[in-house]
């Protein structure tokens, strides 16, 4: 088991958040979080990763944070900045509290990923003067480069045409099944996962089911 979410309750300002949360994911799992706005997908993506602290309830996770590459909502907010597509990527292996310093194998996985991914044209840009589908490119180069076991990734389709939209989400397919690396999404886009057959998680505050894709679609 990779993680472990029991009795979760996360509270703002006395508001409750999400509440009596309970599940399990395993090793090589394709997870999406579904609901409405408010229903505290982003909420519960912050407390597995940290970044919210529990009001009751545990979240254990049994890899190592270095293991896990988290893609969040605002990575593609605030880009007016001189920096490289290259010098982006490179930040996804670069030790905290270390000035700046990649191994020959990083250059190496850098190599490969942007390869991977197609980027290899865009890397010298500055990611300001990039499209949100290039950025995103990056962004997931950023996550890979670190060969992480599980992918975090919250709305990563938010303002991407219907075409790179399907382009990420068969990367991510092909990292789920040829290199079993778990992945956990949330998403508003269910319909364009159909050969993906994830398991989902429908969040209202709580968790109204939690099972099989097809069974979901006939809900």
């Amino acid at each position: 088991m990779l993680l472990k979410v029991k009795n979760l309750e996360v509270s703002y300002n006395n508001h409750i958040a999400i509440e009596n949360i309970n599940f399990s994911i395993n090793e090589g799992e394709y997870v999406c979080f579904v609901g409405e706005n408010g229903s505290g997908k982003s909420t519960l993506i912050k407390a597995i990763m940290g970044l919210v602290k529990e009001s009751k309830g545990s979240v254990e996770l049994n890899i190592e944070f270095s293991e896990i590459s988290y893609l969040a909502q605002s990575d593609l907010k605030n880009v007016d900045f001189p920096a490289t597509g290259k010098e982006i990527i490179m930040t996804g292996v670069q030790k905290h509290n270390k000035i700046p310093f990649y191994t020959k194998q990083d250059k190496e996985e850098f190599n490969k990923v942007i390869k991977e991914l197609q980027i290899e044209n865009i890397v010298t840009k500055r990611i300001g003067d990039l499209s949100g589908g290039q950025r995103q490119r990056i962004l997931l180069a950023r996550s890979l480069i670190r060969n992480p076991k599980l992918i975090i990734l919250d709305e990563p389709a938010t303002g991407l045409d219907v075409n790179i939209t399907k382009e990420l989400y068969e990367i991510l397919f092909n990292l789920n099944k040829e290199k079993k690396v778990t992945i956990i999404m949330a998403t508003h886009d269910l319909d364009e996962l159909k050969n993906v057959k994830p398991r989902v998680i429908c969040l209202a505050k709580t968790i109204k089911y939690d099972g099989k894709f097809e069974e979901w679609q006939g809900l």
